[in-house]
């Protein structure tokens, strides 16, 4: 999954360059699918209809999330260096959520 605050418009835009080929994310959910409260858009992992114990969600804020703050790994804001490999050095961390 994707989830973005931003537009659909923009979330599309943000799938052609991370899966070009549409082989390795099957959702993607963008500010419609967002809570909004005061102004401001937040994303609700409730609405996937998966086991928050066993849900982790990958974000530059945690202000997307301030309902499910405990399922937040934080990673630096991406800026489509094609050199970052920050969510490879992810892996071992993701590897083990995956064990328990």
């Amino acid at each position: 999954f994707i989830y973005t605050t931003a537009k659909k418009d923009y979330a599309k835009k943000l799938l052609e360059v991370l899966d070009p080929k549409k082989k390795l994310i099957r959702h993607c959910l963008s500010q419609s699918d967002c809570v909004c409260s005061q102004g401001c858009y937040w994303k609700d992992l409730t609405c996937l209809g998966r086991d928050l114990a066993k849900t982790v969600a990958l974000d530059h804020t945690m202000q997307g999330f301030p309902a499910q703050a405990a399922n937040w790994i934080p990673v630096p804001p991406w800026s489509g260096d094609p050199e970052d490999e920050e969510l490879l050095r992810l892996i071992p961390v993701l590897g083990q959520l995956g064990q328990a």
